[in-house]
């Protein structure tokens, strides 16, 4: 029997933040997935691999804020595993580690459904290692215990676990080694108090770390007598988690998280968010605070592949078309052999980089990742006399004027449109409190500006402009934009390389 057959329930841990700490198998569960029941402390594109046809329901509880009764999420749990569907519960962090997982598992195997747990790296551990402190260290604390700092005050107004706390405070003090405490961002006052009360050094190094592993990470330290305040002071929210121990001073000196030539620079990321993560990525390794910002998104559109042995050249201009040309050939019964003695070329090196990841070397990558520099260097040839071009729709007829130009048959399809992706009130401040923006394309840069309130806003903002080559910056200067900076390689990378270049001109 299949999962369809009797249906089953993947309980996920998507770790603390960073979509870079999803492990491997739970990118998997999300790819095969029927119905996922997603919370809200997940990575922002942890998502990004689920089928098009797959249930997304949000299930998300956030601290003083809308929750979902987890007696709703069970009931949505058993009515979709119970229609024979593959169900797919995706938790921040582990699902074992303050995630209610194991009432989950408990009600599958009340009811007689197969499940899986897959682990994920938890919060505990990983925000005080991104912040520079290991939770435990040779001559300093040999055991680590967890703690969930979120309970009832009036319940818990008593030490000692009296009263209803499920805290034994005593011991808890007298425990030898490090205390993370998850959630205890409200009841920081409280806890501090109680863990002097039994026992521990008013003087113990405390830090408390707010959004550990995600950009806007931060950190602040201070011991139980002082923390309370200190916390305050920063204006500390959740999601955040606080450290107790020696080892808690070590994050003054092991901080490692942005520190690199573009340290304390924050960086607006425009590309869509299936692109993102890679530039995003080699931003936050050379330091910078990145500010995922999609403000487009490819929305998929119907087509159809003609017979490709009626072509003696097929095009292909983004990676988004790469990704939809040969989910198309899949579906057809096809794969890539349905290339074979065509020549193929391609705009830019990430289009090829897509292409290789399914089989097929790019017989024509030109030097310049724009569509001039590939109409160059189709122009002349005499072994081209039907051409196939995969583009979006409302793409530039560069490349093809040029083959039209001289006399080959071409034929045009679309497999997916750009739109605009909305951009929440929280992103949008924090957009344009940033120092940089990026751009890699004309229609991040159009969108962009559209979700930020035009050109008066961004320039009122001082946000400075990266953008990727001469496509984008006519674009941006069309919208009554200047560029800071245009980069020499029309690639992301070469946009990285144009920023660090800009920042430390701008430092000297």
């Amino acid at each position: 029997m299949t999962h369809r057959d009797t249906g089953r329930v993947i309980l996920v841990g998507a770790g603390p933040g960073d979509p870079g700490l999803m492990t491997a198998r739970a990118l998997e569960a999300i790819a095969a997935a029927d119905v996922i029941l997603y919370d809200k402390l997940i990575p922002a594109t942890a998502l990004d691999g689920a089928r098009e046809d797959a249930a997304l329901i949000d299930v998300g509880k956030v601290g003083g804020g809308e929750q979902v009764p987890q007696e709703e999420t069970h009931r949505l749990l058993l009515l979709h595993a119970q229609e024979g569907k593959l169900v797919v519960r995706v938790k921040g962090g582990d699902p074992f580690v303050f995630g209610r997982g194991g009432e989950e598992a408990l009600l599958c195997r009340e009811h007689g459904i197969a499940f899986e747990v897959v682990p994920g790296v938890t919060a505990g551990i990983a925000g005080p290692a991104y912040a520079g402190i290991p939770v435990t260290q040779r001559g300093m604390a040999s055991a680590v215990a967890f703690v969930t700092g979120h309970e009832d005050p009036a319940k818990a107004a008593g030490a000692g676990g009296g009263d209803g706390s499920q805290i034994d405070w005593p011991a808890l003090a007298a425990f030898p080694g490090t205390l993370v405490f998850y959630m205890g961002v409200r009841a920081l006052p409280r806890i501090a108090e109680q863990l002097v009360l039994g026992g521990r050094p008013a003087t113990e190094p405390v830090a408390i770390v707010e959004r550990g592993t995600l950009p806007d990470q931060r950190a602040v330290h201070g011991t139980l007598e002082t923390i309370a305040a200190l916390a305050d002071a920063a204006a500390i929210k959740p999601p955040s988690v606080t450290i107790v121990g020696p080892v808690a001073a070590l994050g003054e000196e092991l901080a490692w998280l942005g520190r690199g030539p573009l340290e304390s620079v924050s960086v607006v990321v425009t590309r869509p968010r299936a692109q993102a993560s890679a530039l995003a990525r080699a931003l936050r390794d050379l330091g910078a605070r990145v500010i995922e910002a999609a403000t487009i998104v490819p929305e998929p559109l119907d087509f159809a592949i003609p017979d490709l042995n009626d072509y003696d050249l097929v095009v292909l201009s983004s990676p988004n078309g790469v990704a939809r040309f040969f989910a198309q050939l899949r579906a057809d019964g096809r794969d890539a052999r349905a290339l074979a003695g065509r020549r193929v070329a391609v705009i830019g090196p990430g289009t090829a980089d897509a292409l290789r990841g399914h089989g097929v070397e790019p017989d024509l990558i030109p030097r310049k990742a724009v569509g001039e520099s590939l109409a160059e260097l189709v122009a002349g040839r005499d072994d081209v006399a039907s051409a196939l071009i995969v583009r979006a729709r409302g793409g530039r007829d560069i490349v093809r004027n040029a083959l039209d130009a001289q006399g080959v048959r071409v034929d045009v399809i679309e497999p997916y449109v750009t739109v605009a992706e909305p951009l929440d009130a929280g992103t949008r401040a924090s957009a344009l409190d940033a120092d940089w923006a990026t751009f890699t394309s004309a229609s991040s840069a159009r969108f962009f500006l559209e979700a930020a309130g035009g050109a008066d806003e961004v320039r009122a903002s001082g946000l400075r402009l990266a953008s990727i080559g001469p496509i984008t910056t006519e674009a941006l200067r069309a919208l009554g934009l200047e560029p800071d900076v245009e980069a020499a390689e029309h690639t992301p990378g070469g946009l990285v390389d144009a920023l660090v270049a800009a920042v430390a001109a701008r430092a000297g």
